[in-house]
């Protein structure tokens, strides 16, 4: 990255001059950033894809669903992202007798040394880093719920009071496929809260293989500690302070856009999509792009950054019609037509 140019007017980059100062700094946080997620890439193999997009989620400042079926290794990407990136990190099994409670606290009567009575605040496991919600579509939607204002406020109410969050604050659901039996569907509002829905899948025969040769020997690979939380902390100020070219902005903004059935130029998806993302889709898919670009050493993202993100960051921002579903339309379909369609414009 050191002798990649400086933001050149000539590929409609803005100049920011704090950048330019800060551009030893910047190097060296996507130099950390690279060995992170080689760190982490050597405790899960075989989803690489998924570390990508889960690091971009974290470095956006967001909140990642991620789906796969039982053991391919969701939870442990989670765990291994927090011990690499030096955060404070916690886990909660979602139940379907899991109660609000349960995550974020309550409060409890006490009585003192002189006899007095007051209520003393427990916090919940809410209280971290970087919190797993682990199956969290196996818990009652009012369990669900639970979580919206801690990921939209990065607080949490309890008895009339607020409570502050830790810092840098990110939650990493894992949700099995809504087909397996004791799955609720996550509400509409939670889903938008999540920056990307990242989809692990199984791994091929060579990547299955040695996942089994390399956990189950006597000395398994152990994630090590690469980040502090104050360096996470910078590299997301950066992602913020990146340029955003404007053919870039326009594309994401006309992409969100051709998705919506009120404004789309597209037959398939004014008939079969019943709600497109909103703006917060737009906000999500511009932040995703930034982290991405920083991640591979990048000064400002592209328009190929929003073909590698535009399907995590807006399926689960997707209402198809039963008809649709019915006749095999997806969301990872459409939008690729979208794509498409605004590359051949």
């Amino acid at each position: 990255m050191t002798n990649a140019p400086r933001f050149p007017e000539e590929m409609g980059l803005s100049q920011d001059s704090s950048l330019e100062r800060d551009a030893a700094r910047l190097d060296a946080c996507v130099g950390r950033l690279d060995e992170a997620r080689k760190m982490v890439s050597s405790v899960i193999f075989g989803q690489n894809e998924a570390v990508e997009q889960t690091l971009i989620g974290i470095l956006s400042g967001g909140h990642v669903l991620m789906v796969g079926a039982p053991g391919l290794g969701k939870s442990l990407l989670a765990h291994t992202l927090g011990k690499v990136l030096g955060l404070l990190d916690k886990r909660v099994q979602f139940t379907p007798d899991l109660m609000p409670a349960d995550i974020l606290g309550s409060e409890v009567l006490e009585e003192g040394a002189d006899g007095k009575r007051a209520f003393r605040f427990i916090k919940g496991p809410v209280f971290c880093q970087l919190l797993l919600a682990d199956e969290i579509n196996r818990a009652s939607p009012r369990t669900q719920s639970a979580l919206l204002q801690a990921m939209q406020e990065r607080e949490v109410s309890v008895a009339g009071y607020s409570h502050k969050l830790p810092e840098p604050f990110h939650v990493l659901a894992t949700q099995n496929p809504l087909e397996q039996e004791g799955t609720y569907p996550l509400p509409e509002a939670q889903l938008d809260r999540f920056l990307l829905e990242v989809r692990l899948g199984y791994p091929d025969q060579d990547e299955e293989r040695r996942i089994v040769t390399e956990t189950t020997g006597r000395y398994p690979v152990r994630p090590r500690q690469v980040l502090q939380a104050d360096d996470l902390a910078e590299a997301q100020d950066f992602v913020r302070r990146l340029p955003m070219p404007d053919r870039v902005l326009d594309t994401i903004i006309a992409l969100c856009r051709e998705c919506r059935p009120e404004s789309t130029h597209m037959a398939d998806i004014r008939d079969n999509v019943a709600w497109g993302p909103g703006t917060r889709a737009a906000q999500a898919l511009s932040l995703a792009c930034r982290a991405r670009a920083m991640l591979f050493g990048r000064f400002a993202p592209s328009i190929e950054d929003i073909e590698a993100l535009a399907v995590p960051v807006l399926r689960h921002r997707f209402g198809l019609t039963y008809g649709a579903r019915a006749e095999g339309f997806t969301a990872r379909g459409l939008i690729t037509s979208a794509l498409d369609y605004l590359q051949e414009k």
